[in-house]
């Protein structure tokens, strides 16, 4: 039976609202909209995602939501609070583009008969219109199909900064212009107007294709939040009634019918049935669910009637968990988008003077004035940032998308940045490699009855969650054991836990604790050490200490691990093991498992030092963990990665959570990475290619401005295209 996860919404101290911005056209939007946020009082750091257009603020002190959206505001730009458990409807999702869509085409009909006679002129076919026409058709298209280049420019220019619009706003203006120009002046034969109105429809149309191809990174998102039912049929005092989900409170009953989605998270109190969790874990195998296990609310029940016990409201279920990580994730940057963000803040000015410059080189060497005002437009237009600044963002949306429907939660950009550069894996052994339910397969007494033995055991273990623990106390239970009261608990910590009980203080841990009282207790291990059990001794701590009994335990392997650890080792990672087990259990379990570097006997506080050790020999190190003791490991990692079966500190501080608590889906995490990463090196290669070989041929000449704007336009929508490839991606098995 596979365990379903929890996950926790980990609480700061600082509020981190988050912004929905409208209006931003490229990565210098971004930049500008961040330096606005950054110096409201009380922000401690601003992060602008272009591809999501949202807005992640840090706050070191409190500030009114309305304090930050008129920072936006005054920056040229328009703001609201963005609401991740009240998502934009779709029809308010669809409004944008609609609105883009009109304008398009309107844009594009008055275009046409501007464009055509360039078509045909090469054939000896004169379709040019008249002078005035070509004022009439293009005036509506610049000033009001390109009105939002003019809002967008003016508010950059006011602030003393550019942008894409900027350009766009001053080159079209520049075409325009120098054809009213000689309009007026009687030179009608040489007029530019198909150009200031191409380049806007051009423009018009890539920011319209680019729209539509962001709206499917988001897929992944918009399939999560589907699945969340809307009615719940709660169950009170016999009575079923369809109520709305968010109404559900913890300890509500609520009936599951057979073919329905379970609507809350919550524990089966009733029925037998098997649940669909695929889209939620990645698990692809339907999972038994009966009285006492765990359902996720937005799963499909299968062929059974369940009644569930409410665990979790709508807000703090694992589905929203889910959702408001895997956004958190898009909304934030990845490194390398700091450095494209850098080149993109002084791209736009120095694209000014070099149009500049290549006016008064033209007008000056040749004396062709009007050829050196178009070039200055073509450069103008190829130089829009747009494709470098959707390049990096864009990779990662469909990345950590595609990796949260195969069951691989990334919390932050930097872990998927990271991730494809890990050289060696370390993992946890218990819940990790192991299923984490240990059993009690034996126990050895040497004074007194195994009944009164297993009572004091299962006593010193009634304060503790740890898996020996449980397996202690569900021994006990299993017997009939009487379990006695216990006073003065203490932990020891990486050795086990002392307390009193009638009377007497026993001591229930491992050779380590058994060698802090006094007593060896190695050779009388070796047996079941020797067969990868892990082992405890329960000895009264007196005068001289006396050993009471040996507690043998076994937790099976996972049946994936093995073959994890396999494909791993087959792309040249390193693998170990490190646990607090002793040397014999570690070498029999890392045998089995194909493992040859095994660390033992390693206390909690050492995993972190053991993975400090390997990252100071210059290798990037990931941790495989669950527990509260891997928390230090996890954070110390290069990346942390944690079994949603494990514990919530574990999860809350790694940067990716592994679903189903397989450790294959390591190797996965790992390729996405790879994968994801080379998209993103592919669309800054080609975004920085359309400007570095583009603008030199506009300036020299060799690109017309109608050609640079449908060039500037396909580079936006072919790095958006070009991430989209990335949902192709699945697990290799």
């Amino acid at each position: 039976m596979t365990t379903a996860p929890h996950l926790t919404l980990t609480r700061t101290l600082t509020r981190t609202p988050a912004l929905t911005i409208e209006g931003m056209t490229c990565s210098a939007c971004a930049g500008r909209v961040e330096r606005a946020l950054a110096k409201v009082p009380g922000v401690a750091r601003a992060e602008v995602n272009l591809a999501t257009e949202v807005a992640q603020i840090t706050l070191a002190t409190e500030v009114a939501d309305s304090v930050l959206i008129d920072a936006v505001v005054r920056a040229g730009y328009q703001a609201s609070v963005k609401n991740t458990l009240n998502p934009l409807t779709e029809e308010t999702r669809n409004t944008a583009p609609l609105l883009g869509f009109q304008a398009l085409v309107a844009s594009a009909i008055l275009s046409v008969p501007l464009a055509l006679p360039m078509f045909f002129a090469p054939f000896g076919v004169d379709l040019m219109l008249p002078g005035w026409l070509q004022w009439l058709l293009a005036t509506p298209v610049q000033f009001w199909a390109g009105a939002r280049f003019y809002r967008a420019g003016f508010a950059a220019a006011k602030a003393g900064e550019g942008n894409m619009d900027l350009l766009i706003a001053i080159g079209t203006s520049a075409a325009y212009g120098l054809s009213v120009y000689l309009l007026a002046t009687g030179h009608a034969a040489h007029l530019y107007f198909e150009a200031s109105a191409v380049v806007i429809t051009l423009v018009l149309l890539g920011k319209w294709l680019e729209a539509r191809a962001k709206r499917q990174t988001t897929d992944a998102i918009a399939a999560l939040r589907a699945l969340a039912p809307v009615v719940a049929h709660r169950l009170s005092e016999g009575i079923e009634a369809d109520v709305p989900v968010e109404s559900l409170r913890v300890d509500d009953v609520i009936v599951i019918r057979p073919g329905e989605r379970i609507a809350a998270d919550g524990i089966v109190i009733e029925g037998d049935s098997h649940s669909d969790e695929a889209l939620i874990t990645g698990e692809s195998v339907p999972v038994l669910k009966e009285a006492a296990s765990r359902v996720i609310g937005g799963a499909m029940n299968g062929e059974g009637r369940l009644l569930v016990r409410v665990s979790a409201g709508a807000a703090e279920s694992t589905l929203a968990r889910i959702v408001r990580m895997v956004e958190s994730a898009q909304m934030k940057k990845a490194p390398i988008q700091r450095l494209v963000d850098r080149v993109s803040a002084v791209f736009v000015p120095v694209v000014l003077v070099i149009a500049a410059v290549t006016v008064l080189a033209w007008g000056l060497a040749t004396g062709d004035w009007s050829r050196g005002i178009l070039n200055a437009v073509a450069v103008l237009v190829i130089a829009c940032p747009c494709a470098l600044g959707l390049a990096t963002p864009t990779a990662m949306m469909v990345g950590t998308g595609v990796a949260a429907r195969h069951g691989i939660l990334i919390k932050d950009a930097e872990a998927l940045e990271i991730a494809h550069r890990v050289t060696v894996v370390a993992f946890d052994k218990t819940g990790t490699l192991t299923e984490g339910k240990p059993v009690l397969a034996d126990l050895h007494v040497t004074e007194g009855s195994r009944a009164t033995a297993l009572a004091i055991a299962a006593a010193l273990q009634s304060g503790s969650e740890h898996p020996l623990a449980r397996a202690v106390r569900a021994a006990a239970r299993d017997e009939g054991a009487v379990v006695p009261p216990v006073r003065a608990m203490q932990a020891l910590a990486g050795r086990g836990v002392r307390a009193e009980v009638a009377g007497c203080v026993y001591t229930l841990g491992n050779a380590r604790a058994m060698r802090d009282l006094g007593l060896d207790v190695g050779v009388a291990a070796s047996a079941a050490q020797r067969a990868g059990q892990t082992v405890s001794w329960l000895a009264r701590a007196a005068t001289p200490p006396q050993e009471i009994a040996m507690l043998a335990f076994s937790d099976a392997l996972k049946p994936t691990a093995g073959a994890a650890i396999g494909r791993l080792q087959a792309r040249g990672i390193a693998t170990l093991m490190v646990s607090g087990d002793s040397l014999a259990t570690a070498e029999k379990i890392g045998a089995a498992l194909g493992l040859t570097d095994v660390r033992a006997e390693v206390l909690p506080e050492m995993k972190a030092d053991v993975v400090t050790a390997l990252k100071s020999e210059g290798r990037v190190v990931a941790m495989v963990g669950d527990g509260i003791n891997d928390a230090p490991a996890l954070a110390a990692a290069d990346v942390g990665f944690a079994m949603a079966s494990g514990t919530d500190v574990a999860m809350a501080t790694a940067g990716i959570t592994l679903m189903r608590g397989d450790v294959a889906l390591v190797a996965d995490a790992i390729d996405i990475s790879k994968r994801t990463y080379a998209k993103i090196k592919q669309n800054l290669f080609w975004a920085f290619c359309f400007n570095v070989i583009g603008i030199p041929l506009a300036a020299f000449g060799l690109l017309t401005p109608v050609i640079a704007a449908a060039a500037m336009a396909a580079s936006s929508v072919m790095v958006v295209t070009n991430a989209l490839w990335l949902k192709r991606w699945a697990p290799v098995r």
